[in-house]
């Protein structure tokens, strides 16, 4: 339950406050429920530990920031990829290009690959992987 608290004078600082943390309290305990978790939890847990390359991980040299910013600009201007496919994580790192996140399908994989290739990679770690279309 989400309390919404409007039109209340508080007469103290102190009563404003607990208000604040009985309302922080309830929010938080409904989005920290099992059926609200978004489905790439699980995901998430994994990239927190620093064997699996994220975007903080990216070059930042000139040219691995034109490497990714080409791909990037590829994909999302290619109308045949779903909103998936166009937000997976390119980390470009001394040339090398590592490609992580969910695709719709292998098509859409195909798609991404040949996109990295027209950006003229040549090494690439494609760790993109297809969703599982059961439930």
């Amino acid at each position: 339950m989400i309390a919404l608290l409007t039109g209340c004078e508080k007469s103290s600082q102190q009563g404003a406050s607990s208000d604040a943390n009985n309302v922080s309290r309830s929010y938080g305990a409904e989005t920290n429920s099992k059926s609200n978790l978004p489905d790439n939890t699980g995901v998430n847990v994994r990239d927190r530990n620093d064997v699996s390359l994220t975007p903080d991980d990216q070059g930042g040299s000139e040219p691995d920031r034109r490497t990714t910013a080409a791909i990037r600009q590829s994909l999302t201007a290619n109308d045949q990829l779903s909103t998936a496919a166009k937000n997976i994580k390119i980390i470009t790192i001394d040339g090398k290009v590592t490609l992580r996140g969910p695709v719709n399908t292998e098509a859409e994989k195909s798609a991404i690959e040949i996109a990295v290739k027209q950006a003229g990679v040549v090494t690439v770690d494609n760790q993109l992987e297809v969703k599982s279309t059961n439930p």
